[in-house]
């Protein structure tokens, strides 16, 4: 057996006092790098505005018919944080799944004075206030605040397309006749739309009011979170 030389002796105790010494903060380092990249979506200083034109982007001016037969128009929500989403009372599928996200957020911030949900049908010659009024009823909604609103079709239509830029329209070949997307959008105090940023800087614009399996913070879980941030601002 071939012996071990003095230097190799010396050459081992210096790789193991190293490893010793180094392996225990490097496994640290990378503990603390998950935590940060876990919560790094919830470390923004500050949400975002949109803009177009390079202005900060307000919430288009609207006036519909709420559950309660009441005139609401975005100039009765300044002053309060809300979310915002199009829906329609009759949709087997999304729909249910943004609600109940919606009823979350009605369950924590409901009994705030600051705070408030706007949804809006896309189907507004069934969902009259009538319907919308048994709609919020079956949902046990607490916020006085949680709108359902109802108008004139293309007046609706071209509030979700144009001012918001979020899709709706009839669509025969989806389920219920009407195709739309799920999402959330964030209203801040003085009417502004807000967001916060992906990993690029750029703004997220809006968030997803379903559920996705394939990633771990939800919209609803960032909702949450920056709707608290907007409060306290």
């Amino acid at each position: 057996m071939k012996k071990i030389g003095k230097k190799n002796i010396g050459l081992l105790i210096i790789i193991i006092l190293f490893g010793i010494y180094s392996v225990p903060k490097i496994i640290d380092r990378l503990s603390n790098e998950n935590v940060i990249d876990t919560n790094r979506l919830h470390q923004k200083e500050e949400l975002s505005f949109l803009k177009i034109d390079g202005k900060d982007r307000k919430v288009p001016d609207f006036v519909l018919t709420n559950q309660d037969s009441l005139f609401i128009s975005n100039d009765d929500l300044l002053g309060k944080v809300y979310v915002l989403e199009f829906f329609f009372s009759r949709c087997p599928d999304i729909c249910i799944e943004m609600n109940k996200n919606m009823k979350k957020l009605d369950d924590t911030f409901g009994d705030l004075d600051d705070f408030g949900i706007v949804s809006i049908t896309i189907d507004p010659y069934h969902d009259t206030p009538i319907i919308l009024k048994k709609y919020s009823e079956n949902l046990e909604v607490k916020s006085k605040d949680w709108h359902f609103l109802t108008g004139e079709r293309d007046y609706i239509y071209d509030l979700a397309n144009n001012g918001f830029n979020i899709y709706a329209n009839e669509n025969p070949n989806f389920a219920g006749g009407f195709e739309h997307q799920g999402y959330f959008a964030l209203i801040d105090k003085q009417g502004y739309i807000r967001s916060r940023n992906d990993d690029y800087g750029n703004p997220l614009l809006y968030y997803l009011g379903i559920n996705d399996e394939n990633i771990d913070l939800q919209g609803i879980d960032m909702l949450e979170y920056d709707i608290k941030k907007l409060i306290d601002e």
